[in-house]
């Protein structure tokens, strides 16, 4: 096997969404050709061990014949400091305040090297599943060292640099001070969040965040209305935002409420998050976990409105959100996941889904455009498959997984089956006796 990571210049025999195939030509960390399979001069018969042919093109050439080629899938909304903690805690389930306070009680007593065993422990399980760039909010806690989770972040986006793409967020809650905010961004933290649907007075929280944010230049990620009842904070954030001085992004996360609008009252939101390019941030996995226990009979599913979002041509991206924390115990750290139950519950088509947790999840994290496209990236994945439908349903853990133009990360799955005895062996067996 070949050393990671591994500079490539050519892919062979790639096979595309929409069912051709392809050879690809990547210089450093961009695509620059794309041209039916066999039709160039490379050695497209090279191994997808890559053990024929001369060393160097072996080593910088990977045929993918078998395997479906797709964007990398990004992750915009991950909580790296509190992931694999379930069977720590051992929280009780269903419960968003009791998961709050568990995890308060827990998080005392947590060290900057504990979250970055942990975290770095996740964000390599994503890797290798193909997640290529993470957008992670991190706690600012509390006690005497409120910076213990955004130091440890900052040290796994060090130590990970070469290998994906990490962006941080200060997760400020109602009562955490804004000097703290402000020590976040300064130990490195990239933008500013909170989750003012939890604070007394929701919106005068929003503009406080709102507020440093533009005083320090930098984007905003919110935890938005994750409740199916209450204040609809996200308007008042689409309100402020047209008026915001900072030209940085704003983003969105959970929006539950906004799934649970009438129609008109709907289309009225949809229409001013379209107007203030507030990208969306959708978590079908934990909040479809978390939402509707209240709700027995005709339990809602706990999305937010991602059909009318696409429709109004709003920037929609998906993640995964906790992975077996005290706020959903389970979770494959793979957005395959995701894509899967976007279309289950939340009817999206195998494309938009699968859009969903990357091109659209890219352009929420305000990322350059990539995939299998002349100029764009090459942050790629590569999964064992005919069909996008047969890689989301069936997720091979088969996989490679190229960031900036290398592959940073390579699955195979060896599967050994009892052979069946059909009708016309036995028939045989019978006549041999």
């Amino acid at each position: 096997m070949n050393v990671l990571p591994r500079t490539l210049t050519r892919l062979t025999d790639a096979t595309l969404a929409d069912g051709s195939r392809v050879d690809v030509e990547i210089t450093g960390d961009t695509v620059t050709a794309v041209t039916p399979a066999g039709s160039g001069d490379g050695d497209s018969h090279i191994s997808r061990r890559g053990t024929t042919g001369a060393d160097a093109d072996a080593d910088s050439t990977l045929n993918l014949d078998g395997f479906l080629l797709l964007t990398a899938p990004a992750e915009p909304h991950a909580h790296l400091d509190k992931a694999l903690s379930w069977d720590l805690i051992e929280p009780p389930m269903g419960d968003l305040v009791l998961a709050i306070e568990s995890w308060k009680r827990y998080s005392a007593g947590m060290t900057t090297e504990s979250i970055a065993d942990r975290a770095r422990q996740q964000a390599l399980a994503m890797l290798a599943n193909g997640i290529t760039a993470i957008r992670c909010h991190v706690d600012l806690l509390s006690g005497d060292e409120p910076m213990r989770g955004v130091r440890a972040l900052v040290q796994v986006r060090d130590e990970l640099r070469e290998l994906l793409d990490l962006e941080l967020v200060a997760l400020a809650g109602p009562n955490v001070p804004s000097g703290q905010v402000l020590e976040a961004l300064e130990l490195g933290v990239d933008l500013v969040g909170g989750a003012p649907h939890l604070a007394d007075d929701p919106d005068a929280d929003l503009r406080r965040l709102l507020a440093i944010a533009a005083s320090q230049g930098v984007g905003v990620d919110m935890h938005t209305d994750e409740s199916l009842g209450g204040a609809l904070t996200l308007r008042t954030l689409a309100s402020v935002v047209r008026d915001w001085p900072s030209t940085q992004p704003v983003t969105a996360g959970h929006c539950v409420r906004l799934g649970t609008l009438e129609q008109a009252e709907l289309a009225e939101v949809v229409a001013e998050i379209v107007r203030s390019d507030i990208g969306i941030v959708t978590l079908p996995i934990t909040n479809l976990y978390l939402q509707g226990w209240e709700h027995p009979v005709s339990t809602p599913r706990g999305l937010t409105a991602v059909r009318a979002l696409l429709d109004a041509g709003a920037r929609l991206g998906a993640g995964a959100d906790n992975v077996r924390d005290p706020f959903n115990p389970v979770g494959r750290s793979d957005a395959l996941e995701t894509a899967s139950l976007l279309v289950t519950a939340g009817h999206l088509t195998l494309d938009e889904a699968y859009a969903a947790v990357s091109s659209g999840a890219r352009s929420v994290m305000s990322l350059p455009e990539a995939g299998v496209v002349v100029g764009a990236k090459a942050e790629l994945l590569a999964v064992r498959g005919v069909n996008l439908s047969d890689v989301v349903a069936n997720a091979s853990a088969d996989r490679y997984v190229v960031h900036a133009g290398r592959l940073v990360a390579q699955s195979e799955v060896t599967r050994h089956i009892a052979p069946i005895i059909t009708s016309r062996s036995t028939e045989a067996i019978l006549e041999t006796r």
